[in-house]
C-alpha cells in the first residue's frame, strides 16, 4: 500500500480506512495483462486553473477526486482525505475560479462523485465505510443509498458509473490492503435494494466507465497497471472479460477512467501528474501533462470533459495541495466523461 505520514494514518483510521484505492500502492508489479501498447502519441499540455485545497493539518494531505459538472455548469469535486468539519464536496465556478464547500460530515471518505440519470441526485462512494450515499444537487439531504455486504463481503467502493436506466456499477477494491486480487465489480439496482457481483478476482479495481455505446465497462486494475474490458448483455450481466490495455506507467499506477464521445479512454495516473489517452483499440494517442517545472504535485486522479464541449478539467494533488488543470480533450464530453 502507499505509505502515508503517521499523522495521516491516524486520522484516516478514525473513519475506518487505512488505504484508499484512489491513492495507489507502492508494491505494484507488471506481471500479466495485455501486451504493451505501441506509440506514445503526442503530448497535450494542461494549464493550471486554480488551487482548490491545501494540505489538511489533521490528515497531512489532501486528495481531489470525482470531478463532475452539475446542470448549471459548475464543477463538483470531492476531497478524499478531508477531516470532519472540512469541505468534503466542493463546488467550483471554473469561469470565476472560485470554490466553496457544499457538504461535510464526520465520517465519510469519498472517492468519487456522479449525478444519477434516474433521480438527478449526486452519488458518492464512501471507501471508508463500504457505502454509497447520495445528496441533493446543492449538497443537502444526505441519504444512504447502499450499505452492507455483497455476496458475504463488505465493499471498498472506489469509483462509480451509471447505466442509462440509473443502475449503479461500482469498482470495489476489496483486497487492496492485503495486496490480494479480490477486487470486484458490483452492480446495484437503481432503488438500492438489490446488488450482485459481476466480476471478481480483479487486482485492486479502481477506475470504471462504460464505453461510448454502453455495451461494456472499462475497468482499471491498479496493482497490475492494466485496463480490462467487461462486455455486458442487455440486462447488465457480464458475458465476457479480457485484459485490454497494458498501461506502461513506470512508477505510476492506473487510477480513474473517463471516456469521450469518440470512445477514447482517459486513464489517470497515480504517482504522476498526467493522464494516458488511448483509443478503444488500445492504441496510445496522447499523454496529458502539466508543466514540467511544476513541483509538489504527484497524481492526476480523474477528469471531467464539459458536456457537449472539449474543455477538460483534471484533478491533480500532492504535497503542495489540490489543484485543477485544464486541457483540450480529443473529442466532446458525454456522461462517461462527467464524474465517477
Amino acid at each position: 500500500m502507499r505509505r502515508f505520514p503517521a499523522r495521516s494514518l491516524a486520522v484516516l483510521a478514525t473513519v475506518g480506512t487505512l488505504t484508499l484505492t484512489a491513492c495507489g500502492t507502492e508494491t505494484s508489479g507488471p506481471a500479466g495483462g495485455a501486451p504493451a501498447s505501441t506509440g506514445a502519441g503526442r503530448t497535450i499540455h494542461a494549464d493550471k486553473v486554480m488551487q482548490v485545497t491545501k494540505v489538511h493539518e489533521e490528515s497531512g494531505m489532501t486528495l481531489l477526486e470525482g470531478p463532475t459538472f452539475d446542470e448549471n455548469g459548475n464543477l463538483l469535486v470531492v476531497d478524499v482525505t478531508a477531516p470532519a468539519g472540512k469541505p468534503k464536496v466542493i463546488r467550483i465556478d471554473v469561469k470565476k475560479k472560485t470554490s466553496r464547500g457544499i457538504h461535510t460530515d464526520g465520517r465519510g471518505a469519498y472517492t468519487s462523485a456522479q449525478f444519477s440519470p434516474y433521480d438527478g441526485r449526486l452519488y458518492l462512494s464512501d471507501y471508508a465505510h463500504g457505502e454509497v450515499v447520495s445528496l441533493a444537487p446543492d449538497g443537502s439531504d444526505p441519504r444512504t443509498f447502499f450499505s452492507g455486504e455483497v455476496d458475504g463481503a463488505p465493499m471498498n467502493p472506489d469509483d462509480i458509473a451509471f447505466d442509462r436506466e440509473g443502475n449503479l456499477y461500482v469498482s470495489d477494491s476489496l483486497g487492496l490492503s492485503a495486496g490480494e486480487a479480490h477486487g470486484r465489480v458490483v452492480r446495484i439496482d437503481r432503488d438500492g435494494k438489490k446488488s450482485a457481483v459481476l466480476a471478481n478476482g480483479l487486482a485492486a479495481t479502481n477506475g470504471i466507465s462504460f464505453d461510448v455505446d454502453y455495451r461494456g465497462l472499462w475497468i482499471s486494475e491498479l496493482t497490475q497497471n492494466r485496463i480490462s474490458y467487461l462486455r455486458l448483455d442487455g440486462e447488465g450481466k457480464v458475458t465476457s472479460r479480457h485484459a485490454a490495455i497494458r498501461v506502461d506507467g513506470g512508477i505510476a499506477q492506473t487510477d480513474s477512467i473517463a471516456v469521450d464521445a469518440d470512445g477514447n479512454l482517459y486513464q489517470a495516473l497515480h504517482g504522476r501528474a498526467a493522464m494516458a489517452v488511448y483509443n478503444q483499440h488500445g492504441e496510445r494517442l496522447a499523454t496529458v501533462e502539466i508543466p514540467a517545472h511544476t513541483k509538489g504535485l504527484e497524481s492526476a486522479t480523474n477528469v471531467a470533459i464539459t458536456p457537449g464541449g472539449t474543455k477538460a478539467y483534471m484533478t491533480v494533488s500532492g504535497p503542495v495541495g489540490g489543484y485543477l488543470y485544464t486541457f483540450d480533450a480529443l473529442a466532446k464530453g458525454i456522461r462517461q466523461s462527467n464524474g465517477g
